[in-house]
């Protein structure tokens, strides 16, 4: 069995005339956490959709687990996608049902157990992220915390052999985003399988992850790990991960001289 879960060579991707990704290669490992990073806009979780088959590339490949998304049949596509957990940005539960039923959907709907023992693998996994005793809770009665751990508990529910993770510190407060960072570590390492975390939260993501990519333009600027990249030559890296206002990244969005704009109506 290959050590890389995740191949992706010589991606093109485009919306319209904008190139989210220009002939990005990059392996994402079999086991521990991986992060995708770069500044709002660069296609990070576009990179997650096209991993999980919901957008197509312009050209080039991506296999996971040996498979070739873009090439697989629909149900062949569904099978895989059961084998991929995913926590959303937005938490994403359905309003209507309890968090018991929330974390039970994936398994209703993709296994043939019975009612007791997906009571008992819900309570499990609830238990997982501290929220046993929330069960009964709808998803209004839920603060944005506890509703990415649900939606977290949910990702688990079949035990996939990765997870996604899209954008997870957004929005939260200090105290919701030290538990977020604490469990998506201890996951993993309780179920040793790969974590592949898009964020651009700098010090909380290179606190827990194994391998780091940074994105920009639609290639990878550099790789490596936390270590690695903390200690890095490259101006663009630096600035990213310091948060400088300009640099390699400008400050100002290309336009001409000032002096030209203000006086050109007086020509």
């Amino acid at each position: 069995m290959s050590d890389i879960l995740v191949k992706i060579r010589d991606l093109h991707f485009s919306r319209g005339d904008r190139k989210i990704f220009d002939g990005l290669s990059l392996d994402i490992p079999r086991k521990g956490i991986t992060a995708i990073m770069g500044p709002s806009g660069t296609g990070k979780t576009t990179l997650l959709k096209l991993i999980g088959g919901q957008l197509t590339p312009d050209q080039g490949t991506i296999e996971v687990d040996g498979l070739n998304v873009h090439q697989l049949s629909t149900r062949k596509l569904f099978e895989l996608r059961q084998r991929m957990g995913m926590l959303f940005q937005s938490g994403a539960l359905l309003t209507d049902l309890s968090v018991f039923e929330n974390v039970a959907y994936p398994l209703r709907e993709h296994t043939k157990l019975s009612d007791a023992m997906i009571r008992h693998l819900v309570l499990l996994k609830l238990n997982a992220v501290g929220l046993r005793g929330a069960a009964d809770l709808m998803p209004s009665e839920l603060s944005g915390g506890m509703s990415r751990r649900v939606a977290l508990a949910r990702a688990i529910a079949l035990d996939p052999m990765m997870i996604m993770y899209d954008e997870p510190f957004t929005g939260q407060d200090p105290i919701s985003k030290g538990v977020l960072v604490s469990l998506i570590s201890e996951l993993n390492s309780a179920l040793n399988i790969c974590s592949i975390v898009v964020s651009h939260d700098v010090p909380d993501t290179l606190s827990i992850s194994d391998h780091v990519h940074f994105i920009s333009a639609g290639k990878i600027v550099e790789s490596g790990s936390p270590e690695t990249l903390e200690n890095s030559k490259s101006a663009w890296t630096l600035q990213f991960i310091h948060g400088d206002a300009d640099g390699p990244v400008p400050f100002h969005y290309p336009a001409n001289p000032i002096l030209d704009d203000l006086y050109m109506d007086g020509k």
